[in-house]
């Protein structure tokens, strides 16, 4: 039977099980403040030294464009890459590109940075020997210094993986109510579409905060990315729970994401809800 989409208007979509679906195993922790990094950064403590085993275990996941400050650590480092593409540079070489599978081994005592691309989330799990001492920080990268870096060159896959990322995270964003990421990830001239029609940014940015809808939970069966050019465009099939006006409601719909690159960052262009006619799969 053919699937029949209607346009329906909802308010946003903010799912905490579509984001643990797809997100790493370990939970996000709690966001850092911004003393020794620059955009979000969140940091789950794994394991903390004890007298039996002299290591510190965190993971830590980065948004797209955030990075850590200059440092160093007196017994060194691992990271292992588990999310997303990041930057990795020693003081003196070039930057380093790096991708999920990837393990970073820091030397101790030398000095280096690591963040997220501008494209992409990051996340990986630092294994960091603590018996010389904690991080030793320095001075900050510069948002210059950072701008003039190349941007990693992609192929059609690892744009499709990026916007797969992207969009995940968007959804932790959303549930979230981070306001002010979004702000950097809707572009000033985004339109979605809700039950009261169209708008743009700002409406959206401010019906977020609000919380007035519960999107309880989102069953996903398929994800696929077509890109053209500069842009990228995302279908989501997805079963929605939500609670409205203390109401619960489940739909099935088809969430479709526009996003545009400029900068070499991409930015949210549209996001539309379609209605299937297709019966609900939730259980």
């Amino acid at each position: 039977m053919k699937k029949v989409f209607f346009v329906i208007s909802i308010f946003t979509l903010s799912s905490h099980l579509l984001a643990a679906q797809q997100s790493s195993i370990f939970p996000k922790g709690e966001l850092n403040k911004p003393v020794h990094n620059s955009g979000n950064v969140w940091l789950h403590e794994l394991a903390v030294p004890d007298s039996i085993l002299n290591l510190s275990l965190a993971h830590a996941t980065f948004a797209p464009a955030a990075k850590l400050d200059w440092h160093y650590h007196p017994a060194g480092q691992y990271l292992l890459i588990t999310e997303g593409v990041g930057y990795y540079q020693e003081r003196g070489k070039p930057v380093q590109v790096v991708n999920k599978g990837d393990v970073i081994k820091c030397m101790p005592g030398i000095e280096h940075w690591h963040g997220s691309t501008p494209g992409s989330s990051f996340a990986y799990i630092g294994v960091t020997p603590t018996q010389k001492g904690k991080t030793v920080w320095l001075q900050p990268l510069t948002e210059d210094e950072y701008n003039k870096i190349p941007q990693p060159v992609t192929s059609n896959k690892n744009i499709e993986q990026e916007i797969i990322t992207l969009s995940k995270q968007k959804w932790q964003w959303m549930a979230d109510k981070n306001a002010d990421t979004l702000a950097h990830l809707f572009h000033d001239k985004s339109m979605f579409v809700h039950m009261g029609g169209s708008w743009g940014k700002e409406r959206e940015l401010e019906v977020i905060k609000s919380g007035v809808i519960h999107y309880k939970k989102a069953e996903v069966y398929s994800v696929t990315v077509n890109s053209i050019g500069n842009m990228a465009i995302l279908l989501n099939d997805i079963d929605l729970v939500a609670v409205v006006g203390g109401n619960e409601v489940i739909n099935p719909f088809m969430v479709t994401e526009v996003y545009i690159k400029e900068n070499g960052k991409w930015k949210m262009g549209s996001l539309t809800f379609s209605k299937l006619a297709r019966a609900v799969k939730l259980k």
